[in-house]
């Protein structure tokens, strides 16, 4: 059921793409068949290539898998085969490389940046953010997955997060705390963006189970950590770091020791990797 509604998401981006016909592909007989081939054009980290071959086979294509999510591949690589209507193809085409180029793209940072901080502490989780393009969030969420990182939360109802906005209605971060402990459901858990080391101590002793340290600086988050351990409230709160966190500092803020670190840029920044479709064999009717 979840493939089928993701597949008619990709049907309107298709309708997005022929609002009317492909005047293009109307030069090609009916009943025209091909094999088409898409080839990596660098190296990149897959992802939701299953998803991809759902879809067109959900459209009536022959597909044969190459290279599977979570792998490495290679500049020259094929990733997957593809055999079917030519017309068909050469219309899905641009929407099949859009969606596996950006989901690649999200997986080959991800990876990166999960190489870095397992080198320092692998004990330390790499997550992506909400900040996630329109539309793409379950290929995004599904391709940082992919890269070995943390999802975080999927939408606005998975959790309670009190951020800087949200704190400006009430007195303190304890005060806030305190009214989502009280009209939450228990299955809920509370998390609290905080920008200092004593509104993260407060958050902790008010029973929030996770505190986002938001714009720290390495030092500031130790120092936090630090907070924490002395009043025996360390192991009772996961602290996440996140903003302003970037592949060139990452092991720094690892070596920190928080137990997670988020990075909106794995999703809404992510380089896309190069790949192409090439028709390597026409079956002419």
């Amino acid at each position: 059921m979840v493939e089928e509604l993701i597949y008619k998401k990709m049907l309107d981006w298709l309708a997005e793409d022929i609002p009317f016909w492909d005047v293009t592909a109307a030069l090609l007989p009916q009943g025209c068949k091909c094999r088409a081939i898409i080839v990596a054009k660098e190296r990149g980290v897959a992802a939701c290539v299953e998803d991809v071959e759902g879809f067109l086979k959900w459209l009536g294509f022959n597909v044969r898998v190459k290279v599977s999510s979570k792998t490495v591949f290679k500049e020259g690589d094929t990733l997957m085969e593809i055999e079917g209507d030519m017309r068909k193809l050469l219309q899905v085409e641009r929407l099949v490389l859009n969606v596996l180029s950006h989901s690649c793209g999200v997986a080959t940072e991800t990876r990166k940046a999960v190489e870095k901080v397992k080198v320092v502490n692998p004990k330390v989780r790499v997550s992506a953010t909400r900040k996630t393009l329109p539309g793409l969030r379950y290929f995004e969420k599904k391709a940082v997955e992919a890269g070995g990182g943390d999802p975080h939360r999927l939408s606005l109802s998975d959790m309670v997060l009190i951020k800087d906005n949200h704190l400006r209605y009430f007195r303190s971060v304890k005060s806030a705390v305190e009214a989502a402990k009280g009209s939450t459901s228990f299955t809920m858990k509370i998390e609290v963006e905080v920008s200092s080391p004593e509104e993260a101590l407060e958050a902790a002793e008010a029973g929030a189970d996770i505190v986002m340290l938001d714009n720290f600086s390495v030092e500031d988050v130790k120092r936090t950590i630090e907070l924490l351990e002395k009043a025996g409230l360390r192991d009772k709160v996961v602290v996440e770091v996140s903003g302003g966190v970037t592949l060139e500092n990452i092991g720094g803020y690892a070596e920190a020791g928080p137990d997670v670190i988020s990075m909106g840029w794995l999703t809404h920044s992510a380089k896309a990797v190069d790949m192409s479709l090439e028709i390597v064999e026409v079956v002419k009717p």
